[in-house]
Formats: structure tokens, C-alpha cells, sequence
């Protein structure tokens, strides 16, 4: 068959992916030819002239009736729309401009056309929620963020949105009817303000959840501004010591007693300093290395040794599944941290007193945000792959296909195989 003229059909681009009943009628295609068969390259030059319909009286403006492989205002086929958002979802997008032969804009029209005809509802996400995961992520330079709403037991994204904060977070319940408020029964999250704000007034009877991976982070986090501030004093000492203790003109001797107690001042230093990963570890994931620099500073820092012990206590009462015993383990670690004379750990126990209840709401229902973390990661690469994204709504749309549950279909293929 003799293929004469480019891919344009009134502004419609025909191709292989477009092999339809109409197009049959209209090329010399043979008619026991099966439509299953591999026309992978080969164009198409058709002409179909569709009805326009003009509204003058309404002042309307001029419509054309749309046509069934094609989406409404698209140069392109269905078929055709459907192929580019497949091969967006899983390659670069610059790959998929080049491939598809269409400009980089113009892939994110095609995904556009594709979600909404594959999901023409987003609403319908937001029926039957029963436990969800409220997070943030950061999708640009300069504090830029999306608010991400993920469903634990479908493991899908049902609402995101550009910023976050609690002004965010209300589009999201106030969009909710009465029905779908009360059914949802866990919400988790990361302990942040906002969320608990929203949580509180518009689902008050739901379990709020805080992640037990922030609560050990935020541990950490007093840990580390315990270890900085005996590292500075250490280091502060190692200085003094040095500058009383100046060295002569030529190499010190090996026995010189002064230089001795400057090297011991900077090993004392230095051993705090490079600590911070072997008390960051459980202690059942130690190296013998390791477990020989806590065992110094078990002997030569207490203050410091009291936080790390401090942080596995509450590390391991999180992994407790019995909620009164893990209350009681709770209460008599909250005594410890108020009474521990360390500040960073009394600015921690005022935080998990204001989270105690969400915390057994954790070890209660055994939830986490496992899940919503897993769907950042995801959502990161989605960037990572297109170079970063100038348009949110392309952004989210991408979101919105590839963290669900949709299968985009391809012409000539089953579904199952995709």
C-alpha cells in the first residue's frame, strides 16, 4: 500500500496506533486484513470531513463535532494520547518527546487527555476512605511543596495539592461530604501543627496517628544537639590546652609530656565528634568498633551516654504492641527525659507529652506512614525523571497516574500485559 502524504488530517495526527473502522472505510486497507497485526510505522493520509455547527443566535461561537478516536480539542488519536502517557509513566520525559516525535509541552497535554478519560472523576478516590496519610514533600528548590494525601488500604495517592500548611490541608476536608468525614477512622502523619489542627476539627472522633520513624527522629535530633554542645565544650578545652601548651621551635619529642596531654585533649575532641553514627544505631546493629566508642563514652561522658540511653528507651517502648504497657513504659520515660537536667531532652519531653495520645494511637492501630513516604520517594523520582517540572498541574497529573491504581491501555495489547 502506497503512503503519500504527512501525518496531518485537519489537525489530526494518523498513525499505526489509529487503525480504526473509519479509517478501513477510508484507505485500501484489504478488508480480511486483522486489525491485531503489526502496523508499527506506517502513516496513514485520510481526510474526514466532520460537521460544524454554528451558533449565532446564542453567540456561541463556532463547534466541531467530535469524533470517536480522538479526545475533544487533541491533534492526536486516543490511541495515540494513551501511548504517550504510557511511555511517560515510565521514561523521562525528553525520551518520550523524542520517540513520539511530538514536542516536550505537548506530553503533558497528551497525559492530561489520558488521566481525565481513564479517571474521568477524581472525586470518586475520596469515597470510602478509612485510613489515610497525610504528608508533605518538596518538588523544587526554594520551599516549594505539594500536600499529598494517600490511602493506606489501596496504597494510592486520592488528594494532592501545591503548598502545605494548614489553609492547604482545609481544600482538601472541606471538599469532603458529612459521609465521607465520618468514615474515615486513622489518620497518620508526622506530628506537624496543621495536621493536627485539621484532624481535631474536622474528623475529632478519628485515632490520629504520629509516625513512630519522626518521634525516633525527633530523639535524634536531641541527641545530636546534645553531642554538638559537649563536642564544642571538648574541642574548646583541646584549644585552651594547645595554646597553654605551645610547641617549641622543631619536631616535639615522642615523650614529651605537654605534647601528650595536647594529643590526648584533641583524641577526646575527636572521639565525640565521630561519634555520631555508632549512637545513631541500635544497639543489636553495633560493630565491635563501634560498640567500643559507646563504651568510651559511657566511661569519660554521662550526660552524653544519659541521652543515648534516654533515645533507646523510647525506641524500644515503640515497639511494644501491648498499648497499657507501652503507656506505662511511656509515662515512666517522661519522668526520666523532665528530670533527665538535660535541655534538649526536656524541650523533647514537652513535645511527646503533646503527642502522647497520637503516639499509643500508633502502637494501638500499627500504623505508620510507611506508605506516604514510599509514595514521596516516588513522587521524587517522577521529577527526577522529567528534569523537574515548570507547570504543577503536569506535575500533578503524573502524580495522579503513576500512584494509583490505573492501567493505561496500548493499542493491540491486553490489558493484563501491559
Amino acid at each position: 500500500m502506497a503512503v503519500s502524504k504527512p501525518d496531518l488530517i485537519n489537525g489530526m495526527r494518523m498513525t499505526a496506533l489509529s487503525v480504526t473502522s473509519h479509517v478501513l472505510l477510508m484507505t485500501n486497507i484489504p478488508a480480511d486484513q486483522p486489525l491485531g497485526g503489526d502496523w508499527t510505522g506506517v502513516v496513514f493520509w485520510s481526510k474526514l470531513n466532520t460537521r460544524r455547527i454554528v451558533s449565532s443566535a446564542l453567540n456561541m461561537g463556532l463547534y466541531v463535532a467530535e469524533v470517536p478516536w480522538a479526545y475533544p480539542s487533541s491533534r492526536f488519536t486516543k490511541d495515540f494520547d494513551l501511548t504517550v502517557a504510557w511511555f511517560a509513566s515510565y521514561l523521562p520525559r525528553s525520551t518520550t518527546s523524542y520517540f513520539m516525535r511530538v514536542d516536550w509541552e505537548t506530553v503533558g497535554r497528551c497525559v492530561n487527555r489520558a488521566l481525565h478519560d481513564l479517571e474521568p472523576e477524581h472525586s470518586r478516590r475520596l469515597d470510602s476512605l478509612v485510613n489515610i496519610g497525610i504528608d508533605e514533600t518538596s518538588y523544587k528548590k526554594g520551599h516549594k511543596y505539594i500536600t499529598v494525601i494517600v490511602n493506606h488500604d489501596t496504597n494510592t495517592v486520592v488528594w494532592a495539592s501545591e503548598d502545605h500548611g494548614k489553609s492547604v490541608l482545609e481544600k482538601f476536608y472541606k471538599q469532603l461530604t458529612p459521609e465521607q468525614l465520618s468514615s474515615i477512622k486513622v489518620v497518620t502523619g508526622d506530628g506537624a501543627k496543621w495536621i493536627t489542627e485539621c484532624v481535631n476539627e474536622y474528623t475529632p472522633d478519628c485515632a490520629h496517628c504520629v509516625d513512630s520513624f519522626h518521634v525516633i527522629e525527633w530523639a535524634m535530633t536531641a541527641l545530636n544537639e546534645v553531642r554538638k554542645d559537649i563536642w564544642h565544650d571538648a574541642y574548646s578545652e583541646y584549644r585552651q590546652i594547645k595554646k597553654d601548651n605551645p610547641y617549641g621551635k622543631g619536631r616535639p619529642k615522642k615523650d614529651d609530656p605537654e605534647l601528650a596531654i595536647v594529643k590526648a585533649a584533641k583524641a577526646k575532641a575527636d572521639e565525640i565528634k565521630g561519634s555520631a553514627y555508632a549512637l545513631g544505631k541500635a544497639p543489636e546493629h553495633l560493630s565491635e568498633k563501634q560498640q567500643l566508642r559507646v563504651n568510651l563514652i559511657a566511661s569519660q561522658n554521662p550526660r552524653l551516654y544519659r541521652a543515648y540511653l534516654l533515645k533507646e528507651q523510647l525506641r524500644l517502648l515503640l515497639k511494644l504492641t501491648n498499648v497499657d504497657e507501652a503507656e506505662d513504659e511511656l509515662k515512666r520515660w517522661l519522668w526520666k527525659a523532665s528530670h533527665s537536667r538535660i535541655p534538649a531532652f526536656k524541650e523533647l519531653y514537652q513535645k511527646i507529652r503533646r503527642h502522647k495520645t497520637h503516639i499509643l494511637s500508633t502502637i494501638r492501630y500499627g500504623m505508620s506512614n510507611a506508605r506516604i513516604e514510599a509514595t514521596n520517594n516516588k513522587i521524587k523520582l517522577i521529577i527526577r525523571k522529567a528534569y523537574g517540572f515548570r507547570n504543577i498541574q503536569n506535575m500533578l497529573d503524573m502524580v495522579y497516574l503513576v500512584c494509583s491504581d490505573i492501567r493505561i491501555p496500548l493499542p493491540n495489547r491486553k490489558l493484563n500485559a501491559a
